[in-house]
């Protein structure tokens, strides 16, 4: 896949110039020029915002408005959770860099901002997770609730999640109160982060850094993905997962290496390495 122009800074901060504000405002502007329809909704999402947090908070509010609870008191809130946690907003960005530089079909900055629900789905877990955190139990559930009716993703609020974090087309993603997914990690649709039965407490998966998971992938129970390996699309993994390997099947073994350093970045799903005889423990 060709080199994408955009990325964040490599120590992840923000610089005075904020290049990637300016980028989606540069892209902003085209689309309202080509698309004058569009016109309106560029200038209220984009360019009528000051910062990329507000252009981002503004249109997932609009997009969770609801005449239970309104886009204006949704935004409101985002915005309070913002000013004391700004890491949520380093995040999000990081977020959405891993979507331009994985996703060959993302050409800007600016689609997975205005339209890509995976993209949504994961900015709208950060901020239940913070609510969470505040012991604001109900709105979290509220916006997990909206969030699976809106974008048929279900992350549950208490779930932590590093950053630089790719939901690929997203539907049917699922994750449980008490998962940890490590930085820099990819998942394609129909992915289960899930419990193995009835046991309470700590019960779902630990996945590693720059992790990637097919589509339909289920893990269950609490076990440990090693960082960089790979889960092949549908597969059913119930055991620890070593670091840089392949698994793949039901239940999963392992069949190779994870054939490069960083999988969730080059999101090559091919299995073509040699199999290995070994169960994925």
């Amino acid at each position: 896949m060709a080199q994408k122009v955009h990325k964040l800074p490599a120590d992840g901060t923000v610089s005075k110039h904020d290049p990637v504000w300016q980028a989606v405002r540069d892209e902003a502007e085209a689309v309202a020029h080509a698309e004058p329809a569009l016109g309106s909704f560029v200038f209220a999402t984009v360019l009528g915002q000051v910062t990329l947090e507000d252009a981002i908070i503004h249109r997932l509010a609009q997009r969770l408005n609801h005449t239970d609870v309104d886009a204006g008191l949704i935004s409101k809130t985002f915005g309070r959770v913002l000013a004391e946690q700004p890491e949520i907003g380093l995040a999000m960005r990081a977020d959405l860099a891993a979507v331009v530089e994985r996703d060959p079909a993302c050409e800007r900055f600016l689609e997975p901002m205005l339209y890509f629900k995976g993209f949504h789905a994961l900015v709208a877990y950060r901020f239940a997770h913070a609510l969470w955190q505040k012991r604001r139990k109900d709105f979290a559930l509220y916006l997990q609730s909206q969030s699976s009716k809106l974008f048929s993703v279900d992350i549950h609020p208490a779930a932590q999640f590093g950053k630089g974090i790719m939901l690929d087309h997203a539907t049917g993603f699922v994750v449980g109160e008490t998962a940890v997914i490590g930085d820099n990690c990819s998942f394609l649709h129909g992915v289960t982060l899930g419990g193995s039965g009835k046991v309470t407490g700590d019960r779902h998966p630990k996945i590693g850094h720059s992790v990637l998971i097919g589509a339909g992938a289920k893990i269950l129970g609490n076990i440990k993905i090693g960082c960089c390996s790979r889960v092949a699309a549908g597969s059913v993994v119930l055991k620890d997962i070593p670091a840089e390997v392949t698994v793949a099947g039901v239940p999963a073994r392992i069949v190779g290496p994870a054939g490069c350093p960083e999988p969730a970045s080059s999101m090559d799903q091919q299995l073509n390495v040699p199999a290995l005889d070994s169960d994925a423990s």
